[in-house]
């Protein structure tokens, strides 16, 4: 489930910005869609902005408004640029691709999903 590589993470004081990255592996953006999912202690893993093969975004969950994902298919790098940060934004950001993305933190069914990137905010 490897060939994607997350990076980025890192700590932030509340209210600052990070962007995260992710490497993609060699398959065809006409069938795949990516996203970003995140997993906050106490809580369930949860869907933070995926990315139809249209370009659409979706599911950005509890970040809606935060966050902008983007995708640079030539140099097959998917992005999240992450704004106005709070200490609940505190986990781990994974990259999936898949088919076709959902809701649920599928890991063991998606044909990507990352090692994952730290992220901690500081209030």
């Amino acid at each position: 489930q490897a060939d994607v590589q997350e990076s980025g993470g890192g700590s932030v004081q509340a209210g600052g910005s990070l962007r995260l990255s992710c490497r993609l592996a060699e398959f065809d953006f006409d069938y795949f869609y990516v996203g970003w999912y995140r997993q906050v202690p106490g809580h369930e893993c949860e869907p933070v902005s995926l990315l139809s093969t249209t370009g659409h975004s979706y599911l950005e969950g509890a970040m809606r408004g935060r966050v902008t994902i983007s995708l640079d298919k030539p140099n097959r790098i998917l992005y999240l640029q992450m704004n106005h940060l709070q200490s609940e934004d505190t986990g781990v950001y994974y990259c999936a691709a898949d088919h076709r993305l959902n809701q649920y933190c599928d890991v063991d069914k998606y044909t990507y999903w990352g090692q994952g990137t730290q992220v901690t905010v500081s209030s």
